[in-house]
């Protein structure tokens, strides 16, 4: 008996010793200077200061139709329709042949940039952090220790951390990973869309007074290692079993 074909019939690359460097360690260490800097340091304080400032000290830009109507709403159906247009080309890579080398690079990119966002929503229920316009420095009603501690159990619980909105875009930057299994020379610019789609969402967000940009960061790391991880399964890494092949 002939044993069955394997449906996702594409070349699998191999990953150099120093790629888990590259793309963990690296990038989690800059996401921990940042979030430092930010949380600690009061760099998201004096950013959003700044924003404050600027908009007359009130977030004239929360209901603005360009922050509000284009770039929250609009980017959640923009990220969503992505979504879709890629799990079309996946059923269209499925029936036709001459897709076949697009099926894994196609199946990754559906479950990468699902995942991605669908892991920030569960750390957002998980949290209780407080967005901007929640506290009383930037005329909400919440203690300003809301900003970066949990609030007492009588304070009702709220879920800006990480960055939910921004997730959208940056779970895009799964393109980098799918154009590794497919493009490589590609990869730069598919981390340029995931990247500029996030920061775009997320800039929207605190002119808005909706997020810190210490937020956006964990969202990024998020997504970032859950593409990682996921890539890493797609490609059956084994630590201490990589071959130098893939340049990234």
């Amino acid at each position: 008996m002939s044993s069955m074909p394997d449906p996702f019939p594409a070349p699998r690359p191999t990953l150099p010793t120093c790629f888990l460097a590259r793309h963990l360690a690296w990038p989690l260490a800059a996401a921990v200077v940042a979030s430092v800097l930010l949380m600690r340091a009061g760099g998201d304080r004096w950013l959003a200061d700044a924003l404050f400032g600027l908009e007359g000290g009130q977030w004239v830009l929360r209901e603005h139709w360009l922050t509000s109507a284009v770039i929250h709403r609009g980017g959640k159906w923009l990220s969503l329709l992505a979504g879709l247009v890629v799990l079309a080309l996946n059923l269209a890579a499925l029936r036709r042949p001459r897709w076949a080398p697009l099926r894994r690079p196609l199946l990754y990119l559906l479950l990468a940039s699902a995942l991605g966002s669908a892991s920030v929503s569960l750390l957002k229920a998980a949290t209780d952090v407080a967005c901007p316009w929640d506290l009383a420095r930037y005329g909400g009603a919440r203690d300003d220790a809301g900003a970066s501690a949990l609030a007492a159990a009588r304070v009702p619980r709220l879920a800006c951390y990480p960055a939910g909105h921004a997730s959208a875009g940056y779970a895009w930057v799964s393109l980098y990973f799918a154009a590794l299994l497919w493009r490589p020379r590609w990869r730069w610019r598919g981390l340029a869309i995931g990247l500029a789609a996030g920061a775009l969402f997320g800039a929207g967000q605190q002119l808005r007074g909706a997020h810190f940009l210490s937020h956006d960061v964990a969202a990024l790391a998020v997504c970032w290692v859950v593409s990682l991880g996921l890539y890493c399964l797609f490609v059956r890494v084994r630590p201490g079993r990589l071959t130098p092949q893939v340049q990234a």
